[in-house]
């Protein structure tokens, strides 16, 4: 099994900062691909953000320029950095990992929430 425990969410003012973090523990032998989601109430569950093994990035359209995904390979730990965030990104993000047991499973945190006020 493995468990993905997100931090670092939290109330900020429009304009402010937050750094998401996620990290990944159990019995597995690889992470592989990892990144950020988002629900808000009434919405979709919607990609901010991922990340391969190897750094590669893809980032929705909504948050290119503001947001920046980083993983630590080493500590299995993606992060998300959010600037000049907007009340718009007020959502629950949630972490998703593709981990490597008997077979390639994907994981999901239990979400962290974010809320930025106007």
């Amino acid at each position: 099994q493995v468990q993905l425990v997100e931090s670092g969410g939290g109330v900020v003012q429009a304009g402010g900062s937050l750094r998401l973090s996620c990290a990944a523990s159990g019995s597995f032998s690889r992470i592989n691909a990892m990144g950020w989601y988002r629900q808000a109430p009434g919405k979709q569950r919607e990609l901010v953000a991922a990340i391969s093994r190897s750094g590669t990035t893809n980032y929705a359209d909504s948050v290119k320029g503001r947001v920046t995904i980083s993983r630590d390979n080493a500590k299995n730990t993606v992060y998300l950095e959010m600037n000049s965030l907007k009340p718009e990104d007020t959502a629950v993000y949630l972490c998703n990992a593709e981990a490597v047991t008997i077979a390639r499973v994907y994981f999901w945190g239990q979400g962290t929430q974010v809320t930025v006020s106007s």
